[in-house]
């Protein structure tokens, strides 16, 4: 079929080149504009560009889509079958919903109706769920509210995070999207409505979710928003007015190796030193170990090395 394919970062990537390998004719590629990266703040393409132009597919980055007269009689020009979009990063306006005859096709990287929004994968991990996977979708005008069309589901394990989880769920969805336009090529795909009432949402992440509050959240709780909030905005509090990072934490347990005699009660935040083990009280009396930390304006560590400089920590609490 002839396609307009819309992606911009590397999660994209891999369903691009699968829509090359199966012989799609890609005649454009719709992509955010280069923008600066680093402290060098040099203009770079995005992913999904570059892979384009090392395939010969022209590209075309507008600013703006919704009142682009020029980029509308560019893409009417082409006579698109399919509009696909994955990870563009800009709503689809209606001139565009109704371009291509079998529709704009979207695909999500949760399993729809939850997770809707911008960051479904750090979210599906954040919340602690064991199961997630990808949708394809025909694009309406709301937000991932379109009828599904097909759904793979994937384990998520406890000690993955979402950066783990991005690249199984990118390349996972490579193939779907193959397999959804042959399906609404020869008819054996049928959208499916989605059930409104179970949607949840997985709204565009913020520094502050990153900020850790031991007296609403249990252990469980914080290392699992710590998994999905990678690589950013991770996990922070402060000792001392500084700003602590968490590189790595667990739910605090006893080992034979290193038994914990933990109280039955501790307010939370506060700060228990077993051995060379830094463990925080958290809510419903549950207790976190810190297992590698960077205090404002130092080098990153283990827990034990930080405990060396920092003598005087137990019982001060953190945030």
């Amino acid at each position: 079929m002839k396609l307009v394919f819309c992606g911009t970062p590397r999660f994209a990537v891999p369903t691009l080149e699968a829509l090359i390998a199966a012989g799609h004719d890609v005649a454009l590629v719709v992509s955010q504009p280069d923008k600066p990266v680093g402290r060098s703040q040099e203009l770079t393409a995005p992913p999904v560009k570059q892979t384009a132009l090392d395939a010969g597919i022209a590209v075309t980055q507008p600013e703006k889509i919704r009142n682009n007269e020029e980029f509308r009689a560019q893409l009417e020009a082409i006579a698109p079958d399919v509009i696909v979009v994955v990870a563009y990063g800009r709503i689809i306006p209606n001139w565009m919903l109704a371009l291509p005859r079998l529709g704009c096709i979207n695909l999500h990287a949760s399993l729809l109706p939850k997770y809707r929004g911008a960051a479904p994968i750090q979210w599906a991990v954040a919340m602690g769920e064991n199961v997630t996977g990808n949708t394809t979708m025909l694009i309406d005008e709301g937000l991932d509210t379109g009828p599904t069309l097909l759904q793979r589901a994937m384990g998520i394990d406890p000690e993955e995070t979402a950066a783990d989880l991005f690249d199984e769920l990118s390349m996972g969805g490579a193939p779907l999207v193959v397999e959804t336009l042959a399906g609404l090529e020869n008819g054996t795909i049928h959208p499916r409505a989605q059930d409104h009432a179970r949607a949840t949402l997985a709204p565009l992440l913020t520094r502050e979710d990153g900020r850790m509050d031991f007296a609403t959240r249990t252990a469980a709780e914080l290392k699992n928003r710590w998994r999905g909030f990678q690589p950013w905005p991770g996990a922070f509090t402060s000792v001392e007015g500084k700003k602590l990072i968490v590189h790595r934490m667990g739910v605090a347990e006893s080992t034979a190796d290193s038994p914990l005699d933990l109280p039955p009660v501790a307010e939370p935040g506060a700060i228990i030193v077993a051995g060379d083990r830094m463990i925080v009280a958290c809510a419903q009396d549950t207790w976190l170990e810190l297992v590698e930390v960077q205090l404002e304006g130092k080098k990153r560590m283990p827990a034990r090395d930080f405990l060396r400089g920092f003598t005087h920590i137990t019982g001060m609490r953190l945030g």
